[in-house]
């Protein structure tokens, strides 16, 4: 019996026979995560039930010697929950429950696979809401925002999901369950939860998470408007921000975006104008109404063609289907692409569009633009059709645009995480002694390397052996042979 088969008997135990996978053609629901062009298969996926199952099927890799990946929906898009070829992802989707919601001190505890806006659910009862809203708050879970510090269209006002978490139960790469941080922000001490959040797995599994809520704003103002640019959508809101107008979201959609958002969800968006621009607010009625007018005049002074209005929360919430559509949707108009995540300074953005878009003309590829313009976190979507060889190139697009934005005083990533997509890449952020140092806080957590090993950090490994997309073999091609 080999070391993967013994571990195997040894998890079963642990979760039961129906908690673990082994079946080749069962192990590939596991293979990648929302960034689909990067795919590995693990040797064993193993689904426990409650934080003492973790910690145990925790120590048993641990001991085995196994590597193992931490996995919530899948959602990333940075690969980050990319399975390792001989290791054991640990899938948290049978935790999802919400423990406690605390009305009296706006807080709530809840499970690693309970989804983002579930949580707001749970919460409503009480006037009380969760603020950080990843475009997939439907579907991806608590875990994984803490994994990644996600933020979503309202994180201009409100901040990422590590301003929002107040402690943490996390499983250690050794077992050992821990609880980090405290009932308040500011606990004594290193700052561990801190830590953790936005580490993307690589220094412990999170099995609980105590959040902060927040009351419900007492009124919401919502509006759409047409620009006859993406640059003049960009100023407009370099414009809002110098009048001293902070709204909890503002949001950019070109014309491709929106051209594949309206294939998926129709959401009223006009499919021929070169860009689009969300801008809501929240507060008091007074001080909204006040600041709504000022928004609307600023983008006519920046040339807008149309503005729509939000009449009620029906309108508001078909305004957000159509932005919160738009990477899913991008299937409508292109058989594959990758997501980028960059940040650039906001007194920037016009000039990171207008590289952007001749960096794509050279290469021959379109990119699509659709991003929380406010605190200039870009997400350009690169397109490809992969049976026409176009991977490598879109790849190499795809991580010179990320690399634009540190060029340009930003930062590699705004709220998917570095993964698997950009660990090269970080050298052009970083010195040398900055890597090191981030290594020897991993190592000090996780010094046997098991814990969601080759992410982050570059590692010759994973620089020069980056996986790819599946590409058949000539006798599978030929159908003398079957993949399994």
């Amino acid at each position: 019996m080999n070391a993967i088969e013994h571990l195997r008997d040894t998890l079963r135990a642990i979760v039961g026979p129906a908690g673990v996978i082994s079946e080749p053609t069962e192990l590939r629901t596991y293979e990648c995560d929302g960034l689909a062009g990067y795919r590995v298969t693990p040797a064993l996926v193993v689904l426990p039930s409650s934080s003492a199952e973790v910690a145990e099927v925790v120590a048993a890799c641990h001991r085995a010697q196994i590597p193992f990946v931490a996995r919530g929906a899948g959602t990333g898009l940075s690969g980050g929950a990319l399975p390792v070829a001989d290791g054991v992802v640990v899938s948290l989707q049978r935790m999802r429950a919400v423990l406690e919601v605390d009305p009296t001190n706006h807080r709530a505890v809840v499970e690693p696979g309970v989804t983002n806006l579930a949580i707001s659910q749970a919460a409503s009862a009480y006037d009380l809401y969760y603020a950080p809203d990843p475009s997939s708050q439907q579907v991806c879970t608590i875990g994984g925002n803490v994994a990644e510090n996600s933020g979503g269209a309202h994180c201009l006002k409100y901040g990422f999901t590590t301003h929002h978490v107040l402690a943490l139960e996390a499983v250690l790469p050794d077992g050992t369950l821990v609880w980090l941080g405290g009932d308040s922000p500011e606990v004594a001490g290193p700052d561990l939860r801190g830590l953790v959040v936005g580490s993307e797995g690589t220094l412990a599994v999170v099995t609980k998470v105590v959040v902060r809520l927040l009351r419900k704003p007492e009124t919401v103002r919502t509006l759409l408007a047409d620009f006859p640019s993406i640059e003049q959508a960009a100023d407009t809101v370099t414009g809002i921000i110098a009048a001293g107008v902070v709204p909890a979201a503002m949001e950019i959609m070109d014309q491709l975006a929106i051209e594949a958002s309206e294939a998926a969800v129709g959401a009223g968006y006009t499919l021929d104008t070169p860009a689009a621009l969300v801008i809501e607010l929240d507060g008091p009625a007074d001080e909204c109404g006040e600041l709504f007018e000022t928004v609307q005049k600023i983008c006519h002074a920046n040339g807008t063609t149309k503005i729509r209005i939000a009449a009620d929360d029906t309108e508001r919430a078909r305004i957000w289907t159509g932005r919160k559509a738009a990477f899913a949707a991008m299937g409508r108009i292109s058989p594959n692409y990758f997501v980028q995540d960059g940040v650039v300074p906001r007194t920037r953005l016009t000039e990171a569009l207008s590289t952007i878009a001749a960096m794509g003309a050279e290469a021959s590829l379109r990119v699509a633009n659709v991003f929380h313009a406010g605190d200039g976190n870009l997400h350009p979507l690169v397109l490809y059709d992969e049976s026409r060889g176009e991977h490598d190139r879109a790849e190499k697009l795809s991580k010179a645009i990320a690399e634009l934005c540190v060029d340009l005083g930003g930062s590699l990533s705004g709220e998917h995480g570095i993964g698997t997509d950009k660990a090269c890449s970080m050298p052009v952020m970083f010195g040398k002694e900055d890597l090191a140092t981030m290594d020897r806080v991993r190592r000090a957590f996780d010094p046997d390397g098991l814990c969601n090993p080759g992410k982050v950090l570059p590692t010759p490994r994973l620089c020069g052996e980056k996986p790819g997309p599946y590409r058949p073999h000539p006798l599978e091609a030929a159908g003398v042979i079957e993949r399994l």
